[in-house]
């Protein structure tokens, strides 16, 4: 068991490593919903590779970050409405978790599917964007 635990530290000091990098390409708000002055934490995209990737980590405020992670306990609602934008983010991951919560939102969002009706994903992204679901 104490090489487990090793392992799992040694990874999350990894995750940990890119704190710096991610609040500075984030600009320090959540890379979700664009919030300022809120408690932010490292966000994994699943699935997760073995081996942390920046590209793959956001910088999610505690409401994005537990929403995103807990399917059973998603809640749609208009505090989502801003993943109509980002969406169309320069940052792939972004875009990914993005287009995951609004296909989350359409069966009581109707503007969820007016979103994602308007996007034209590309292969590779669309990969993406379901290789956990």
């Amino acid at each position: 068991m104490a090489k487990g635990r090793e392992e799992h530290d040694a990874r999350t000091a990894r995750l940990q490593s890119f704190g710096k990098d991610l609040a500075r390409r984030a600009k320090s708000k959540c890379e979700l919903c664009e919030k300022g002055g809120e408690k932010l934490g490292i966000y994994e995209v699943p699935p997760e590779p073995r081996e942390p990737d920046f590209e793959r980590c956001l910088l999610l405020c505690d409401r994005c970050r537990g929403q995103a992670a807990e399917v059973k306990r998603f809640q749609p609602g208009e505090h989502w409405r801003i993943l109509a934008e980002m969406a169309w983010s320069g940052i792939p991951m972004v875009q990914v978790l993005a287009v995951r919560l609004l296909r989350r939102q359409t069966g009581s969002q109707a503007w969820a599917r007016e979103a994602l009706e308007t996007l034209d994903l590309d292969e590779a992204l669309e990969k993406l964007v379901t290789e956990s679901v």
